[in-house]
């Protein structure tokens, strides 16, 4: 088991606790996902959920249709414009989620003891007798005593919003289960899932692949966040699939891992994506309870020494009908953080919840406190053992270039980038001070005309990287030049940080920048 990377300092002044927060332009550095739905797709709640700091929109194309999120999209675009806060599109598949389908939305009640029918035959009316499902082999999937869970988002079994069922028979398509606690299901669509049952339907789906090659490169999406991944071989697939979908190749593909048997074959599936989200929801119902707190602390180990982000999902569910987290919920998201999580993704708190802006803000504020605590010194020496030696020339620079900051106790680190990977190697490290990575635009030809490559992806996908900052800068103006070019991007940089409130006069900052073929760490001490 990994030791916790926590630092407080002995002994500790209680009253310390209950000194106010200092001011920052960022809310936090750990990312905030947030999924846009009802309650968060107007300009104006929009405009309010990127100045609490969601920095990444995520798209649930499991309900509803692409011109409904095409909408939303639009609406994000001019909150983007009215706040001047970059946002990343994430587009989450549906991938193999089973669902039931309620055509005439009538409220179901289920009571505890009674039982239910699951059938594949969707022209049958939902009620508390029978469930129609869109999926015809679940009797030859389930046996008697096997678990399923349905409910509109949220399934847990303690609710009273979703149902906890038990196989009691299979009546040849049929499914006849024992309903073990009483609920009402309301809305068109519900999800099922059968615990640690594997589904004979495939990672990225027909309707996923529609929707990837219309709505997905019309917007050009900086995440595909893959449900439901299982095995290495469903990254490779979706990946060769998105190469073939234009400006999608440079799309970074998260699996989601959100049952046994992606479980079972994380190490591989790490090894293929390029990031990773816990989805604790159905994953948390496939492990026992016990286990799900061991999962998330080998899991986020496992991408942090791999320096590739990592996302943890329903950590404040409560906040969709409250304004306040639970104590236990509170203490969650920090130690999250504290685990070295990148990003929180919030799903139903923002997409049907109440209150998305002050969950956002709330969340936020969890994680800059839990920050504060992070021991990076102990959290740097495990990642350079780890990586080992001799190291890579970058990895090198990077690795340098947080130490010098932390010993200078710099504001801020400058990274001067093209591709991107020096950033995300200097994050992987968890300075304790933002870094701000420079993104400059690689001019390319076709022969017949110039174009920008890279740029807005490059610094649109550092939005779901803890510590990483993206500003775009002048094209003109290459990251590996030896001209005075460098000196005047510097500046930019400078005055962006200054304007910010990121550094003050007096401030010492790091610079990583390429100067011909060396790559240069500099320290510089910022006048009045």
């Amino acid at each position: 088991m990994q030791s916790s990377h926590l630092l407080l300092e002995e002994p500790i002044r209680m009253a310390s606790i209950l000194e106010p927060s200092k001011a920052s332009f960022f809310p936090a550095m750990t990312k905030i996902v947030g999924t846009l739905g009802p309650r968060s797709r107007s300009v104006e709640v929009l405009s309010g959920c990127l100045t609490a700091g969601m920095s990444v929109a995520r798209f649930d194309f499991s309900w509803h249709d692409p011109e409904y999120h095409q909408e939303t999209l639009e609406n994000l675009k001019a909150a983007v414009k009215l706040t001047k806060k970059l946002c990343a599109v994430m587009l989450d598949t549906v991938g193999p989620e089973l669902q039931v389908v309620n055509k005439s939305e009538k409220a179901i009640s289920l009571e505890a003891d009674a039982t239910v029918i699951l059938t594949p035959d969707e022209g049958q009316e939902a009620s508390s007798n029978l469930l129609p499902i869109n999926f015809d082999g679940l009797s030859k999937a389930v046996k008697k005593g096997d678990t399923i869970f349905i409910g509109q988002y949220l399934f847990t079994g303690s609710e009273t919003t979703s149902v906890w069922l038990e196989v009691s028979e299979v009546q040849e398509n049929d499914v006849v289960c024992v309903i073990k606690n009483t609920a009402t299901l309301t809305g068109a669509l519900f999800t099922l899932h059968a615990s640690q049952i594997r589904i004979e339907l495939p990672t990225l789906s027909d309707k996923d692949k529609e929707v990837i090659s219309s709505w997905g490169v019309k917007n050009k999406i900086d995440f595909l966040s893959l449900s439901y991944t299982r095995h290495a071989e469903d990254v490779r697939h979706a990946r060769e699939f998105l190469s073939k979908q234009g400006d999608l190749y440079q799309t970074q593909i998260f699996a989601k891992i959100e049952n046994i048997e992606g479980l079972n074959h994380f190490d591989e599936i790490l090894q293929e994506a390029d990031g990773i989200i816990l989805s604790r929801g159905n994953l948390g119902i496939d492990l026992p309870p016990e286990k799900v707190f061991l999962f998330q602390k080998a899991a986020l180990y496992k991408c942090n020494v791999a320096g590739k982000p990592a996302v943890v999902t329903r950590v404040v569910d409560s906040m969709t009908d409250n304004l306040r987290p639970t104590r236990a919920e509170a203490t969650d998201v920090a130690n999250a953080v504290l685990d070295g999580s990148d990003a929180i993704l919030l799903g139903a708190e923002t997409l049907r919840g109440l209150y998305p802006v002050e969950t956002i803000s709330t969340v936020g504020k969890i994680c800059a406190e839990a920050e504060k605590v992070f021991n990076q010194d102990l959290y740097f020496k495990k990642t350079v053992k780890y990586v080992g030696e001799p190291m890579t020339h970058l990895e090198s620079i990077a690795s340098s270039a947080v130490r010098a900051a932390i010993k200078v106790k710099a504001s801020v680190i400058i990274c001067f980038t093209s591709s991107g990977r020096a950033a995300r190697l200097i994050a992987k490290y968890r300075p304790t001070m933002p870094v701000l990575s420079v993104v400059i635009p690689r001019l390319k030809t076709n022969q017949l005309k110039w174009s920008f490559s890279g740029a807005f992806e490059q610094a649109r996908q550092s939005l779901i990287v803890r510590c990483l900052f993206p500003m775009l800068a002048d094209p003109r103006h290459p990251a590996e030049s030896t001209s005075a070019t460098n000196e005047s991007v510097l500046k930019v940089a400078l005055d962006y940080g200054k304007a910010s409130g990121v550094v003050k006069p007096h401030d010492r900052v790091v610079v990583c920048q390429k100067v011909g073929d060396a790559s240069v760490v500099k320290i510089i001490e910022l006048e009045d």
